[in-house]
C-alpha cells in the first residue's frame, strides 16, 4: 500500500513537472506579445519586444535598477511602482514586499514579464545610473577567500559615489557559466579617487560571479559595472558613529573611514569587525593607524572562535555583548552595518535592546 502511494506521488510530481517543461518551452517557441511599450515616470516611453522580464528590458535600455542577485528574485531590490500592466502578483514577490507596498502595487522587476503596454515609476536618481568599463588594474589577496580588485575606469572615465554605495560586477559568460551574471559589491575606496574603484570579494562556494574572480579574472582583463546604488551612506550629523562589519563587509566601512578621514572629521567612531578566527582578518594594522590619524577613532576587532595556537589578546566572542562598553549615549549614536543577513539581525536586535534608535541603524544586507 505505502509502496503504491509512494509510485503515485512519484508519477504525479513527474508528469507535473513534463507539464510545466512544457509551458515554458511553448511560452519560448509560440508566444508573440509583439512590441510593447514601457512609460517611465509619465516622462519617457521605451518600445521593446515583449516576452522578457521588465528588469531586463530597462537594463537592455540602459536604465538600470539595483538588484543584488542579478535578476534571480531573491533579492528584493529591484522594486518599483507599477501603476498599470504588470499582471497580478505573483508569489515569488510577496516575501519581499510588506503590505504598505503591496497595497501601493510595488513589484519586483526582475519577476514582471512584458507582455502588455505598462506604466511604471522609478526614484528619478535611477536615471543617474550608470554602465562602466574598466580595467583590472591590480588583484590583491587579503586573506585565503578574500580578494581586493581595483578597477580602471575607461568609459565613462570617472564615476561620482557616495562612500557607503555599491556596484554590480558583470561576470561575462564562461565555462562554468553560459550568460553573463551580475552581483552587487559594495565601493571600499573613497569618493575621492572618482578614477577608479575598489571592490573586496570573498568566495562564494560555486558561486557564479565570486569564481569567475577567483579563478579566471586577470589583471589587465576589461570589465563592466552599473551603479552606483544605495542608501547607505553617511549622514551628515554629529552624532556618534558605530561601524559593526564581517566578512567583506569591511568595504563600505573602508570608504567611509577613508572619506571622513579626508575631511578632519571629529566624530567619536568606534568600528567592530567581527570575524571567526586570526586568519579571517584583514586591514587590522590599516584601520589602527586610523586611531593615530583621527582624534576619536577606535578600531575592535573580535574573535568568535579564537584557537589556542593564534595567542589571541583581543576580544572574543560576538558582537553584541560588548556594545555597553563602547556605545557612550545611545540616543546620539548612528549605526552603520554591512554583513550577511543573520549578522544584521543579531547586531540590530542587539542595538536596540542597548537603546539605539532603529531610525538610526543603517545597512546594506546582501544575502
Amino acid at each position: 500500500m505505502l509502496i503504491s502511494i509512494v509510485y503515485t506521488i512519484l508519477i504525479f510530481s513527474a508528469i507535473s513537472g513534463i507539464l510545466a517543461f512544457l509551458l515554458v518551452i511553448a511560452d519560448l517557441l509560440f508566444a508573440n506579445y509583439g512590441e510593447c511599450t514601457i512609460n517611465i515616470n509619465n516622462k519617457k516611453e521605451l518600445k521593446v519586444k515583449g516576452g522578457s522580464s521588465l528588469l531586463d528590458l530597462l537594463n537592455e535600455n540602459k536604465i538600470y535598477l539595483a538588484s543584488a542577485c542579478g535578476g534571480r528574485g531573491s533579492c528584493g531590490f529591484c522594486k518599483c511602482n507599477v501603476i498599470s500592466g504588470g499582471g497580478p502578483l505573483l508569489p515569488t514577490e510577496k516575501p519581499f514586499l510588506n503590505p504598505e507596498e503591496t497595497k501601493e502595487n510595488m513589484r519586483l522587476a526582475c519577476q514582471i514579464k512584458v507582455k502588455e503596454d505598462i506604466k511604471i515609476k522609478i526614484p528619478e536618481d535611477i536615471f543617474n545610473v550608470k554602465k562602466y568599463k574598466a580595467e583590472v588594474k591590480e588583484i590583491v589577496d587579503l586573506t585565503y577567500d578574500i580578494k581586493e580588485l581595483t578597477l580602471k575606469l575607461i568609459e565613462p572615465d570617472s564615476i561620482d559615489f557616495k562612500a557607503g554605495q555599491y556596484v554590480q560586477f558583470v561576470a561575462p559568460p564562461y565555462e562554468k557559466s553560459k550568460q553573463a551574471v551580475s552581483r552587487a559589491y559594495s565601493i571600499s575606496s573613497s569618493p575621492d579617487n572618482n578614477d577608479h574603484i575598489q571592490l573586496i570579494i570573498r568566495l562564494v562556494p560555486d558561486g557564479i560571479c565570486t569564481t569567475y574572480v577567483f579563478e579566471y579574472l586577470k589583471v589587465g582583463d576589461k570589465v563592466d559595472f552599473t551603479g552606483p546604488f544605495g542608501d547607505f551612506f553617511i549622514r551628515d550629523t554629529k552624532a556618534d558613529m558605530l561601524f559593526v562589519a564581517g566578512g567583506s563587509g569591511k568595504a563600505p566601512i573602508k570608504s567611509m573611514v577613508e572619506y571622513l578621514f579626508k575631511r578632519n572629521s571629529n566624530r567619536r567612531m568606534v568600528y567592530m569587525f567581527g570575524a571567526r578566527v586570526r586568519k579571517d582578518l584583514y586591514y587590522v594594522d590599516y584601520f589602527k593607524e586610523f586611531e593615530k590619524k583621527l582624534p576619536d577613532f577606535t578600531f575592535v576587532p573580535v574573535l568568535s572562535q579564537p584557537t589556542e595556537e593564534c595567542e589571541w589578546k583581543g576580544k572574543c566572542g560576538y558582537i553584541p555583548p560588548f556594545f555597553p562598553e563602547y556605545i557612550k549615549d545611545p540616543s546620539k549614536t548612528e549605526a552603520y552595518l554591512c554583513g550577511s543577513p543573520g549578522m544584521i539581525a543579531a547586531v540590530v536586535k542587539g542595538l536596540k535592546e542597548n537603546g539605539v534608535p532603529e531610525d538610526k541603524i543603517y545597512y546594506d544586507s546582501f544575502a
